[in-house]
């Protein structure tokens, strides 16, 4: 007689589950995807928008007078970095489509997030045909001289982000941006200035590696001081 199989191995006890994802490829938190592009024409409604809400922040409103007219004819007449040049950057919880710009490869990065984004503006900063891309800030910018280094720089004149995508990093990466850009060229610098009782904005361009000089002052001719001077030479 022949003998008995042996019984079947114990099926193992299932582990109890972990709630971590099976795989460290699996993304964390909430991605946001970011791109830094350069600024069009077509841009225009947004940069407003965005210049009069840079100036509320710096309680400055008295002084802004812009318009999209005004800005349509003073921006974009000079190829990109020859003159006045202005990065937007834009933001989705999607991939951003791809574009081609022969000036400037668009820089491309993804944010992991602990929290998702509530954007009460997404409708004024939504761009037409792009359902899900909204611009987050900007930064503008055109090029100066050091007789010191014998070298042209950029003179940062804006750096925004909307306030709820601030603390995020972004601001950060539009002037790594601008940086980025200037050492490509083979400038000697970039320089811009900042508000004394911003204290966060100090903080952070120290972070950056930017030395603070305090003992500069900016001078200044504007409206009617400025035209005095329309007959002298």
């Amino acid at each position: 007689m022949a003998a008995a199989a042996p019984p079947p191995p114990p099926t193992p006890t299932p582990s109890a589950p972990t709630g971590l994802p099976e795989s460290d490829n699996t993304p964390v938190g909430y991605p946001l995807f970011t791109r830094i592009r350069l600024a069009t024409p077509a841009d225009v409604p947004f940069i407003h928008k965005l210049i009069h809400q840079m100036a509320v922040f710096e309680k400055l409103t008295h002084l802004f007078s812009a318009t999209d007219s005004s800005l349509s004819t003073t921006l974009f007449n000079s190829p990109p970095f020859n003159s006045f040049t202005i990065f937007l950057l834009e933001v989705s919880t999607n991939p951003i489509p791809k574009i081609i710009s022969p000036s400037f490869t668009p820089i491309e990065r993804i944010i992991q997030l602990d929290h998702p984004v509530i954007d009460p503006e997404v409708e004024s900063f939504n761009q037409v045909g792009l359902s899900n891309v909204v611009i987050a800030g900007f930064v503008l910018f055109f090029p100066n001289y050091s007789s010191f280094l014998a070298k042209p720089g950029f003179y940062v004149e804006d750096l925004f982000v909307r306030e709820c995508y601030r603390r995020k990093g972004l601001g950060k990466l539009l002037l790594s941006a601008v940086a980025a850009q200037a050492v490509k060229m083979g400038y000697g610098r970039v320089e811009w200035v900042v508000l004394d009782w911003n204290v966060n904005a100090i903080k952070f361009y120290e972070e950056m590696g930017a030395k603070i000089l305090p003992e500069w002052r900016i001078c200044r001719l504007t409206g009617e001081n400025l035209e005095a001077y329309r007959d002298v030479v």
